[in-house]
């Protein structure tokens, strides 16, 4: 795994000069700047933002052309046709986009605050531990200069982890979360055409599969009003059991030199987090690594069913993105060594399978009316054996299907960490 540098550059994405003046003048002014504000939370935000920007400024972020936004929005219109026979729920899109690479990194941004803020702020509070108890009544307000390095450190190369991210994904649903607005719709073209380049497919048969992948993820996550507070929440309990390693962070920080501007771009934070052997832990991974392949696995065989007979390569476009989104691209390993998350469906095959089986079993209908309610769902042992999920409790499903899929199906949405509001607790607020 390579090191990620750490971010601080001049425009242009290049490191400064130590031997140019006055690259080394910019370059402190800029970090003077960036030292004289803590920022509203654990990670340095807008650096994350500059550095994933300067990032794709270096590599090249090509704009949408009219012709390629036209072709986004024919092949997700296609992409609905296509799945109406194969879904219970009409179409989730209310709006289809393209997007370049910057802007699929400034539409995503507030989840990944969501997930990322938890993780950032124990390894702050690491940082500032180290300081001796004896030694923070002296330093005083300059404690707070550690929050702000630490921020820092985790702003730019969290940065450099959403570039490179962001020049690997193909749509708004890529990745199995629900990062982009709700309803909508999008594509990155850049992408497709280097995707499709190396599989050595027509661009627009794998711009339509994308879309079909797009389309389907849009279907669930509308008409399934608890899953994305669900998937969130999945996420971000697995994320509060990840241990701060304070050896690690001890040893990167003691490689910094204040007057070496090199040292700071050499930091790598890769190794400071890793997941706590509790069973608690370990539950949360489970419940996290089954609610994304219960996601994915619907996805591509909803999906696949909808493409068969349509699209000449289905079956090769299929292996393709099941090897992609199980394996993980070069950019999800980095992101997943910086803040210790895998966002892999490690199990996505057993679930692909498990979802054909009930609509073997039990039709489009019956098969999508599980994700009614959470408790309905297949549980991670589900997975072994599909058709006995599958014919049980078949006498239930006349009443599952009678299900309203224009109304709300469970929970209500939730962001994570917030907590669900019972009838007690409207009680409670009358007897202050």
């Amino acid at each position: 795994m390579p090191d990620i540098p750490f971010g601080f550059a001049l425009p242009g994405g290049q490191p400064p000069d130590p031997n140019d003046p006055a690259q080394m003048q910019q370059f402190m002014s800029q970090l003077q700047h960036l030292l004289s504000s803590s920022g509203s939370g654990p990670v340095n935000w807008d650096l994350a933002r500059q550095v994933a920007a300067s990032q794709l400024a270096a590599a090249g972020d090509p704009a949408v052309s009219p012709y390629e936004r036209n072709a986004v929005e024919e092949a997700l219109r296609l992409a609905d046709l296509w799945l109406e026979p194969a879904s219970a729920w009409p179409s989730g899109i209310q709006t289809s986009v393209a997007w370049n690479r910057n802007e699929w990194i400034y539409k995503t941004l507030d989840v990944w605050r969501k997930l990322c803020d938890p993780v950032a702020s124990r390894m702050v509070g690491a940082m500032g531990d180290l300081v001796p108890p004896e030694a923070r009544a002296q330093l005083g307000p300059m404690q707070s200069m550690v929050a702000t390095l630490g921020g820092a450190l985790f702003g730019g190369q969290l940065g450099q982890a959403l570039g490179s991210l962001a020049a690997e994904v193909l749509s708004a649903g890529d990745i199995g979360l629900p990062l982009g607005p709700a309803g909508t719709a999008a594509l990155i073209p850049a992408n497709i055409k280097a995707y499709g380049e190396g599989l050595e497919l027509p661009e627009d048969e794998v711009r339509l599969y994308v879309a079909l992948r797009e389309a389907a993820h849009q279907r669930l996550f509308q008409h399934v009003p608890w899953l994305r507070g669900h998937v969130l929440s999945a996420v971000e309990m697995y994320a509060s059991g990840i241990r701060v390693n304070r050896e690690a962070i001890e040893e990167a920080m003691g490689r910094v030199d204040p007057t070496d501007p090199e040292s700071m771009q050499a930091i790598a934070l890769e190794g400071i987090f890793t997941p706590e052997d509790s069973p608690a832990q370990k539950a949360s991974l489970a419940r996290l690594e089954t609610a994304l392949a219960l996601v994915e696995g619907w996805v591509c065989h909803v999906v696949d069913s909808a493409a068969q007979g349509r699209l000449p390569d289905v079956v090769r476009l299929a292996e393709a993105f099941r090897r992609r989104r199980a394996a993980g691209g070069p950019a999800e390993q980095t992101f997943a060594a910086l803040v210790g998350l895998e966002l892999r469906p490690r199990r996505l095959r057993e679930a692909a399978a498990l979802w054909a089986a009930l609509t073997e079993h039990r039709g489009i209908a019956g098969r999508d009316a599980l994700w009614g309610h959470p408790d309905l769902l297949p549980s991670e042992d589900d997975f072994a054996d599909p058709v006995a999920f599958a014919m049980a409790d078949v006498d239930i499903m006349d009443e599952l299907e009678k299900f309203d899929f224009t109304a709300p199906g469970g929970p209500e949405e939730q962001t994570p960490g917030e907590k669900e509001q019972r009838p007690e607790d409207d009680e409670d607020d009358g007897r202050s």
